[in-house]
């Protein structure tokens, strides 16, 4: 099948289909004399694979480990589940960034009148010296703001 039924195959994209060849994350296809991809049931396969992947939010790195063990009959469960777990990790400590960035914006939201006054604690805080620089990631402490969650 050509690379347009292979993305309605699999839910990949035929621009993602060409970016996961071109890192190696699935191999180089067959092409045609025109040079048209070719791709096979078991291409279709992996990259529904890669899809349910990403869907879970892996990197394009640890989809490539856990494509590389697919791939290995041989291969140790527990490396599978010790990716699963490393991501449950990561997924957890960004929820509960996530959570007190919302907990910090409500606790402003409560505290800005909302209506036609200038006076807003939002602005206040986002224009903040105490607040600047923002960090790049929200601070496991105090939340994305600084120290507004703390108050």
């Amino acid at each position: 099948m050509n690379i347009g039924q292979a993305a309605a195959a699999s839910g990949v994209s035929s621009k993602m289909i060409r970016y996961y060849e071109s890192i190696g994350l699935i191999p180089k296809t067959v092409r045609t004399e025109s040079g048209y991809r070719v791709y096979s049931d078991h291409d279709v396969h992996t990259l529904r694979f890669i899809r349910r992947s990403r869907d879970l939010g892996f990197s394009v790195e640890q989809i490539a480990d856990l494509v590389s063990l697919w791939q290995d009959r041989e291969r140790a469960s527990k490396d599978v589940k010790a990716i699963a777990l490393e991501h449950v990790g990561v997924l957890e400590r960004k929820i509960r960034e996530l959570q007190e960035m919302a907990s910090t914006l409500k606790h402003l939201a409560k505290n800005c009148h909302g209506d036609a006054r200038p006076h807003c604690p939002i602005i206040e805080e986002l224009a903040s010296d105490d607040a600047a620089p923002a960090p790049t990631k929200p601070d496991a402490k105090f939340g994305a703001l600084g120290k507004v969650a703390a108050r």
